[in-house]
């Protein structure tokens, strides 16, 4: 990686805050706000220039973000929900992912591996803007548990299906049954190095009732659990998310103590800060450098294709638990639906298509479209459609 912009960094900081304080007071989602900022800073005279690489969202970036989020689900609540969230997550995204894939090969033209890791990587969600949402409106708790979980179990499987790709464009077996067991490897790999990162770690933390160390054996297995999976080729992500829920779920019943508790989730709320405020600021500032005027139509075909790919994610497996105790309430469906917004990892795993693909700048350029306009469009637009739906109060009542 190269050499830390300290100057740089201070910069982007402080535009993170200026803009976290002004979209805040304007009730406009914080991630359209960073975007915007990064485009505007990105097209300014003097420039800034820190490249959205994979090696800095993955190896930096990601962790937090995946962390946080993981360490504030109630295991109970996630166990009863976990039947539909895996339909989701396996047969939700690869529906989504096939439905791109192919109508990016069909009416774009893109070879079909081109099209097959477009389709994967765009069905990662990334709804930042709709979660902070929910924590400042105090939606209903199932919903928020729902949005939150599909986001985060999608992204780790989004990324094991990409993994199996990359091996199969490298030469592996193109097999159904070992394209499976490639899958369910980097799957359960990725589980067991965040859990044999966090367990340890834990037992340690419990010998101690300073909240300093609580806070850095926590720092060391969100990281720690990240990079052990991904250098054994196994799933980071899971990983991440593995050692966040032990922390959010085991930590809390000893090993962390009391005092520490608060002190932990501070530390945590404020690191996805800074991650959320430097990743969206980056992708603002990708955006003014990537070419978009010759790719608009196949973007333009892209996000309808992800729209749809969506439905095709969330309505089956809607309808499959319809009589269910799990069943789906119609307003909650469109909330998934359209609250599935694409954000850094997709970017992310576009940078690091091999470059074997042949469509690999085509890829990387529409990737941008389709964040761009579920971040503008989707996210701006999340709070009046909720209102709509009856979800949160209406204006002036």
């Amino acid at each position: 990686m190269r050499e830390i912009d300290f100057p740089l960094l201070g910069l982007l900081l402080f535009v993170a805050s200026l803009v976290a304080m002004v979209t805040r007071r304007l009730n406009l989602p914080y991630s359209a706000g960073l975007v915007l900022a990064g485009l505007v800073l990105a097209l300014l005279p003097f420039g800034f220039e820190v490249p959205l690489t994979p090696e800095l969202v993955f190896t930096v970036l990601l962790p937090p973000l995946i962390f946080e989020a993981a360490i504030q689900i109630p295991w109970r609540p996630f166990r009863r929900e976990l039947p539909i969230l895996l339909a989701l997550v396996t047969i939700g995204v690869l529906l989504a992912a096939a439905v791109v894939a192919a109508g990016m090969h069909w009416l774009v033209g893109w070879s079909w591996l081109g099209a097959a890791f477009f389709g994967i990587l765009i069905a990662a969600t990334d709804p930042v803007s709709v979660l902070a949402m929910f924590r400042t409106l105090r939606v209903e708790e199932r919903l928020h548990l729902l949005v939150e979980s599909e986001s985060l179990l999608n992204d780790a499987v989004a990324a094991v299906g990409f993994a199996v790709l990359v091996a199969i464009a490298g030469g592996e077996s193109a097999g159904a049954a070992a394209a499976a067991g490639k899958f369910l490897l980097t799957a359960a790999g990725g589980v067991a190095a965040g859990a044999a990162i966090t367990l340890p770690l834990l037992a340690l933390a419990g010998r101690t009732t300073d909240h300093l160390v609580e806070i850095t054996l926590t720092t060391l297995a969100a990281w720690g659990a990240f990079l052990l999976a991904e250098h054994f080729h196994v799933s980071g992500v899971l990983a991440a998310l593995t050692a966040g829920m032990l922390v959010g779920n085991v930590g809390w019943m000893g090993s962390i103590s009391d005092e520490g508790r608060p002190a932990v989730l501070s530390f945590w709320e404020y690191a996805a800060f800074l991650a959320n405020g430097v990743v969206f600021i980056l992708i603002g500032g990708g955006e003014a450098r990537v070419p978009l005027g010759a790719v608009l139509e196949a973007a333009g075909v892209a996000i309808i294709l992800s729209l749809v790919g969506r439905i095709a994610t969330i309505y089956p497996v809607a309808l499959a638990f319809g009589r269910s105790r799990l069943a789906l309430p119609r307003a909650y469906r469109i909330v998934l639906w359209w609250g599935g917004l694409r954000g850094a990892l997709a970017l992310a795993l576009a940078l690091a298509l091999p470059p074997t693909v042949a469509e690999r700048d085509e890829i990387v350029a529409v990737a941008f479209a389709v964040v761009a306009f579920s971040v503008f469009v989707q996210g701006l637009t999340m709070e009046p459609l909720m209102r709509r739906l009856g979800l949160l109060p209406r204006r002036g009542r």
